[in-house]
């Protein structure tokens, strides 16, 4: 006998079929602007990254334009598109961007902690020379981001664990293979924030070299924090003044 087994839809997921159901029914209609990110969050109790992410499947989709500074608006009906599927990938196994970033500051923090325990002189090495090639892309204009993969990748070489490894090396296979996070950065033309990035490296990386578990692991969570309020903010297209709070 075939089982049949239903994949449970992300949160993103959820909100979004809501919102596709509320077009469908009538409520808007093609041209129509949605309601602000804020208030659909504020109606479905949810945060607004998780809007956010709703937002980025229906464009992905073709069911929504994003016009920055203006707003959301209804570009065609679902009556045509699947629920749940994403083009160019498969179906249901996208993650959220900012999902996956508050995984990966939950796990990171914690590896960068235990490397901190376990780092050589190697290591550090090689962490040097990540951020010289991550310094060389930001003074060339180089779109790529190499020496960022290269620092968080080492880090996680350094706690001398091949699963923990293993697990930073998958986070970073997801995003890289993800249409949720290459459609967030066609929001975001303005890139001086990755010197930003490049100042928290630094600093998570002089922890590692004092061999401080909590300086390390404070130093990884709080870049990664900023990584999501950056990438939030600078994606906003409903209210310019946005308050930068990722999960009021």
């Amino acid at each position: 006998m075939n089982i049949a087994i239903t994949t449970p839809k992300r949160l993103y997921q959820e909100i979004g079929m809501s919102l596709q159901q509320r077009i469908r029914s009538g409520e808007f209609h093609v041209g129509d602007r949605l309601p602000p990110e804020r208030d659909i969050a504020e109606a479905m109790e949810v945060s607004r990254s998780v809007v956010r992410e709703a937002i980025i499947m229906l464009e992905l989709q073709g069911m929504v334009e994003v016009r920055k500074g203006s707003g959301v608006y209804v570009t065609a009906l679902p009556e045509n598109i699947q629920e749940g599927v994403l083009p160019h990938s498969r179906i249901g196994s996208d993650i959220g961007p900012f999902e996956l970033l508050q995984a990966r500051q939950v796990v990171e923090s914690q590896i960068a902690g235990f490397a901190a325990e376990h780092v050589t002189k190697n290591d550090i090495s090689k962490l040097r020379d990540a951020l010289n090639t991550e310094r060389q892309q930001l003074e060339t204009g180089h779109g790529d981001y190499d020496g960022d993969e290269m620092f968080h990748l080492t880090i996680a070489e350094a706690s001398q664990n091949s699963v923990l490894s293993d697990i930073v090396k998958d986070l970073w296979l997801r995003r890289d293979d993800s249409p949720m996070w290459r459609q967030l950065h066609t929001r975001i033309t303005n890139v001086t924030y990755r010197t930003a990035w490049l100042e928290d490296h630094e600093k998570i990386l002089h922890a590692l070299q004092r061999r401080a578990p909590e300086a390390a692991r404070n130093a990884m969570w709080q870049h990664l924090e900023n990584v999501k309020q950056t990438l939030f903010e600078l994606s906003d297209v409903d209210d310019p003044q946005f308050d930068g709070f990722l999960f009021r």
